[in-house]
């Protein structure tokens, strides 16, 4: 019976929405050591970096920086090493075969834990273009202008 309950945001990955479009999100275990999870619990992580790969059928997250156990010594764990994903084969087989269709990566879009064990919300996503991102923000600005000006309309009573 896990001690936690519901879940513990760690660290979020914001850039991702900026520079990717997103297609489809996953849910996938960690393979952490002792001092990892520690410094995870302290809420140190950065998933700025961070991609994953699918390799002989196994996945990998890789270049996420989970900074050196404060209080720990000669057990302690390399901050950017190479930590595996723990998925369902059929959800591996998707992401292998989305990714191959070209033009899609990986990257980790938060570093959470769940009733207590990690987790890391990974997503099939599609870099975008400049003029994208550029539209994307127009996008947003024109929606929070519309919802001041119904904002501001209706507290007049008009």
């Amino acid at each position: 019976m896990p001690r936690e309950r519901g879940e513990k945001v760690v660290a979020t990955n914001r850039r991702a929405r900026h520079e990717y479009a997103i297609e489809k999100t996953y849910e996938a275990g960690l393979v952490l050591t002792g001092t990892e999870v520690k410094s995870l619990r302290e809420g140190r992580a950065n998933l700025s970096d961070g991609y994953a790969y699918i390799d002989n059928g196994e996945a990998y997250l890789d270049a996420v920086h989970i900074p050196e156990y404060s209080q720990g010594h000669w057990t302690n764990h390399s901050s950017k090493r190479t930590r595996k994903l723990l998925l369902h084969k059929e959800e591996i087989v998707k992401l292998s075969h989305a990714i191959s269709a070209g033009g899609y990566t990986l990257i980790p879009l938060k570093l959470y834990f769940s009733d207590g064990r990690a987790k890391v919300e990974i997503a099939v996503a599609k870099g975008k273009r400049e003029f994208e991102k550029r539209q994307t923000i127009r996008e947003r600005e024109d929606k929070r202008e519309a919802e001041r000006a119904m904002r501001s309309r209706n507290r007049l009573g008009d």
